[in-house]
């Protein structure tokens, strides 16, 4: 009767500490996940109200804080589930939360890194693109970088994460001779971005190419030459090439040469050609425009002509400078010879004339 009684009142004590426990834990399931919602919403609010007086909008924006919050909500969801014992079973030596968590956490660092990346590069303006370009990739790769550690940090793999490396050490010494020309490209490229010797839209004459780079990226740069055509030039060679850029400055000098005959008069024509210059809306004032006789050829006095003009005219201005000076010489009289040779010969030629009839 007695030992009937004790386990009846087992029973009893047990039901209660099961209810006491399953009720506990549905409480701090409940407030984990309250107080997750109340922090996401806080944390929203505040990135919104800073990204309206911060600078850095690339990163600090309505996108940023809607996936901090989101990140954030899916994170407390996870822990509360892991509080009621739903997500207690192991995988591989670590539990189902934990691999969850870390995911989570690697998943939404990469929309982040994304998203900013993204928002950088169409933020930016048309002079700073090829800079912001390579910011934004390294921002991007450093962010995934370091979510990838945390989220093995998190799934519980720090203890075989120093095996990891040491493969991956491994590894990367085995595929480094592999792979030499592409770290290569990618360091010469971080180089150039620091260097700065060309940018989007520039025009350049570089590795025995000239034309408008099109694009700037981590491995190669993209040109467009004259004639239409799209030439990639791996960043290492490109690096360590002579790179002439047309259109660094915002002038450039024209430099033509024009030959008179020697009986001319070499100061009028350098008046008439003065004068045509000034005469061209687009020949700068200043510097002034130089011209003078050269040198004295084999054919023809040679005056030379230096004009500056904006970069980005100065294939237009040069053009019309040859046009102009060549219709203003023809008006003023003033001879351009034709190349002229003088024959000698060791005897005298005799010449027999016939008269007709």
């Amino acid at each position: 009767m007695n030992t009937t009684a004790s386990f009846w009142e087992q029973g009893i004590l047990g039901e209660e500490l099961l209810l006491t426990l399953t009720l506990g834990a549905v409480v701090k399931a409940v407030l984990t996940l309250a107080i997750g919602l109340v922090i996401a919403r806080l944390f929203r609010r505040y990135l919104l109200n800073l990204s309206r007086s911060t600078r850095y909008v690339w990163i600090i924006n309505e996108e940023t804080a809607s996936t901090l919050h989101n990140l954030i909500v899916v994170i407390s969801a996870v822990y509360s589930l892991t509080t009621l014992g739903v997500l207690e079973y192991t995988i591989a030596g670590t539990s189902v939360s934990n691999l969850l968590t870390a995911f989570l956490v690697f998943y939404f660092s990469y929309l982040f890194a994304k998203k900013a990346k993204d928002y950088m590069i169409m933020s930016s303006s048309r002079q700073k693109l090829p800079e912001v370009q390579v910011k934004a990739k390294l921002f991007y790769y450093l962010v995934v970088t370091l979510a990838f550690f945390i989220a093995l940090n998190i799934a519980g793999f720090t203890g075989r994460l120093t095996t990891i490396l040491a493969a991956a050490g491994i590894t990367g010494i085995v595929l480094g001779f592999a792979s030499q020309t592409v770290v290569s490209n990618f360091i010469s490229g971080i180089f150039m971005y620091f260097d700065k010797p060309l940018r989007i839209g520039d025009p350049v004459e570089v590795a025995g190419y000239s034309g408008i780079v099109h694009d700037i990226r981590i491995l190669s740069t993209r040109i467009r030459t004259w004639d239409g055509l799209l030439v990639r030039i791996p960043n290492e060679k490109l690096f360590n090439s002579e790179i002439k850029n047309l259109q660094k400055y915002p002038a450039r000098r024209v430099d033509i040469t024009v030959g008179i005959a020697y009986k001319e008069d070499a100061g009028k024509a350098i008046e008439v050609i003065k004068k045509t210059l000034n005469e061209m809306p687009y020949v700068l004032a200043e510097p002034e425009a130089a011209v003078f006789v050269d040198n004295l050829g084999d054919n023809s006095v040679n005056i030379a002509i230096r004009a500056w003009a904006p970069s980005e005219k100065w294939f237009d201005v040069r053009t019309q400078i040859v046009q102009r000076v060549k219709e203003a010489l023809d008006e003023a009289g003033i001879e351009i010879p034709f190349p002229q040779r003088v024959n000698w010969f060791a005897e005298e030629l005799r010449v027999k004339v016939e008269k007709e009839g």
